[in-house]
C-alpha cells in the first residue's frame, strides 16, 4: 500500500510504476490502496520514483502467486496417460502409452514415444496423439497353397489365419493344421512352436482316376486321362523313351535311355513331355533338362550289362502338380517285392495291333505280376543256351510278366514305371530296363529294383 505524499494522487514528485509484459504500465501514488491487481504474468517490474521535493513515507505491498494450470488431458482410447494427477501445472510433463497391440499415431505418422509439457499459456505444447491398432501386413504367401482368415480383418492385431494346401495334389508338411496369429510384435506367430513356416509338399501316387480292371505296351490298353499322371515321355534326339515324375523338378528313368556309346547324352538333346496320354493331341511345349545324373556304377558299353540301370534328370523349371501331372511315391525303407503282386506298367512304346507291332502315340498300360527271382533267372539261363548277348540278372533287378506271354513292356517303354499299389498309393517299384522278345512265351520283362537305390536317389536330389 502506498503512503501519503504532499503532492497527492497526481504523482508530480513520487510514484510507483507497475509494469507487466502484457499490459500498459500502472502509475500509483497517494494514500489510497489501488486494491488487488491481477497481473496474469509470471514477471512484474516495480519502479519507484522520488525527487528532492516533497516528503514520502514510502510504500508497501502484499502479493501472492498462483501456478499456471493446464486442462486435464482426459482418457485415451486404447492407451493411457501418465502420470495421473488431479491437476497439471506449468512445466508438468505427461506421457502417452498405447495398449498392447496398438501404435502411437500423430499427423498420420507413427511415432515411437510421446510427451508434452504444460506451457505458461495454460496449454499443452503438443496435442495428444491417437492409438491405432497395429497390423502384421499380408501373411506370407504359401506356394501351392493359400491362407484363410479365421477371425479379424485387414491383418490387424489378434487376427487369426489358417494355411491350407491345394488339395488333393498337395498337403501340409506334418499333416497338422497351421494357424497363425497377428501378435504385438507385428509378426504372424504360429500356434505351434514346432512350425517355423508352413510348407506344402506334393501328394504322391494318388491319381484322381483309378484303373480298376486288369485288362490285357504289348497286350495292354489305352490309358484314360489322369490315371497314370507320373508317366513321362522322353525324347532324345528323336528317340523315344519313358520316365516318371518323382519330384517337382525331378524325373527318374533308365540309365540306358540317356547314355549313348557309354557317355551320358547332352542335356540339350533331351525333351520332357508330361501330362499327356495322346502324343498327337496334347504334345505341347516340352520341359527342358538342367542336368542329367547317371548312376556312377552303370557301365553298359556292350549293351549286355544292365546292372544299375537308373538315372535322374533335373528339370530347368518346377512343375505345379494337378490331375494330369503328379509324382509317384518312392519305395519306403524295406520295401518288398512279393511274388504275384500285381504291378502297373505304362508307356508310349511299341504295341501290337492286328498282329503288327507299331510305335503308338497313345499311352498304354498293362498289369503284370512280380515273378520270383528263381523263375526269372531260369528263363534267362534257357535263353543264354540258344542266344548270344543275353544280359545277366542281378539282385538290382526283378522280373514281371506271365509265363504264357502276350503281355509285356517293349521298345520305347524303357525308363518308364512299374508301379505297385499299397495303402492307397502307387510307388515306383521298378524301371523298365530290358527284356528278350517282347511278350514271348516263357520270357519276362526285367526292371531295375528301385528300392535298392533310395539312398542314391535322395543324395542326388539333395546335392543338386
Amino acid at each position: 500500500m502506498l503512503t501519503d505524499t504532499v503532492q497527492g494522487p497526481n504523482c508530480p514528485h513520487h510514484w510507483l510504476q507497475v509494469m507487466t509484459s502484457n499490459r500498459e504500465p500502472i502509475k500509483l501514488c497517494g494514500g489510497k490502496s489501488p486494491g488487488q491487481i491481477v497481473t496474469n504474468s509470471n514477471t512484474v517490474r516495480l519502479d519507484y520514483h522520488t525527487d528532492d521535493e516533497g516528503l514520502s513515507q514510502g510504500w508497501s505491498l502484499d502479493y501472492s502467486t498462483h501456478r499456471v494450470k493446464c486442462p486435464f488431458p482426459g482418457n485415451m482410447a486404447n492407451g493411457r496417460v501418465t502420470p495421473i494427477l488431479t491437476e497439471y501445472f506449468y512445466r508438468d510433463y505427461i506421457f502417452v502409452r498405447c495398449d498392447q497391440g496398438y501404435k502411437l499415431m500423430m499427423d498420420g505418422q507413427e511415432i515411437e514415444a510421446f510427451s508434452t509439457m504444460c506451457q505458461s499459456d495454460e496449454k499443452w505444447h503438443l496435442t495428444l496423439p491417437k492409438c491405432h491398432i497395429i497390423d502384421c501386413r499380408e501373411p506370407e504367401p504359401l506356394l501351392n497353397g493359400g491362407v484363410t482368415f479365421l477371425s479379424g480383418f485387414q491383418n490387424q492385431y489378434r487376427s487369426v489365419v489358417q494355411y491350407h494346401c491345394n488339395e488333393p495334389f498337395y498337403t501340409l508338411l506334418g499333416g497338422i493344421n497351421v494357424v497363425f496369429t497377428c501378435e504385438a510384435d507385428r509378426k504372424w506367430r504360429p500356434n505351434n512352436d514346432i512350425i517355423v513356416s508352413p510348407t506344402c509338399i506334393p501328394v504322391c501316387g494318388q491319381p484322381t482316376k483309378l484303373i480298376y480292371a486288369y485288362q490285357r505296351i504289348i497286350g495292354g490298353s489305352e490309358t484314360p486321362d489322369y490315371a497314370i499322371p507320373w508317366q513321362v515321355l522322353l525324347s532324345r534326339n528323336g528317340q523315344r523313351g519313358g520316365g516318371m515324375v518323382i519330384g517337382d523338378r525331378w524325373i527318374m528313368t533308365a540309365a540306358h535311355v540317356v547314355v549313348v556309346m557309354g557317355n551320358p547324352v547332352s542335356k540339350e538333346t533331351i525333351r520332357i513331355y508330361m501330362g499327356l496320354t495322346d502324343v498327337n493331341i496334347r504334345l505341347g511345349s516340352p520341359v527342358l533338362a538342367s542336368s542329367v545324373h547317371v548312376h556312377p556304377e552303370y557301365n553298359n558299353s556292350n549293351s549286355v550289362n544292365f546292372n544299375h540301370d537308373i538315372a535322374l534328370i533335373k528339370m530347368q523349371d518346377s512343375v505345379t502338380f494337378s490331375s494330369s501331372i503328379m509324382p509317384i511315391c518312392l519305395p519306403a525303407a524295406g520295401a518288398t517285392y512279393i511274388n504275384g503282386m500285381m504291378g502297373l506298367v505304362s508307356g508310349f512304346g511299341i504295341t501290337e495291333i492286328d498282329d503288327r507291332r507299331i510305335l503308338t502315340n497313345k499311352m498304354n498300360y498293362v498289369h503284370l505280376p512280380v515273378v520270383t527271382q528263381e523263375t526269372c533267372s531260369n528263363s534267362i539261363t534257357l535263353l543264354k543256351r540258344t542266344r548270344n548277348g543275353v544280359p545277366s540278372l542281378t539282385e538290382n533287378m526283378f522280373c514281371a510278366g506271365v509265363p504264357e506271354g502276350g503281355k509285356d513292356s517293349c521298345q520305347g517303354d524303357s525308363g518308364g514305371p512299374y508301379s505297385l499299389r499299397e495303402d492307397g498309393r502307387f510307388w515306383a517299384a521298378g524301371i523298365v530296363s530290358w527284356g528278350i522278345d517282347c511278350g514271348k512265351q516263357g520270357t519276362y520283362g526285367v526292371y531295375t529294383r528301385v528300392a535298392n537305390y533310395i539312398d542314391w536317389i535322395n543324395k542326388t536330389m539333395q546335392e543338386n
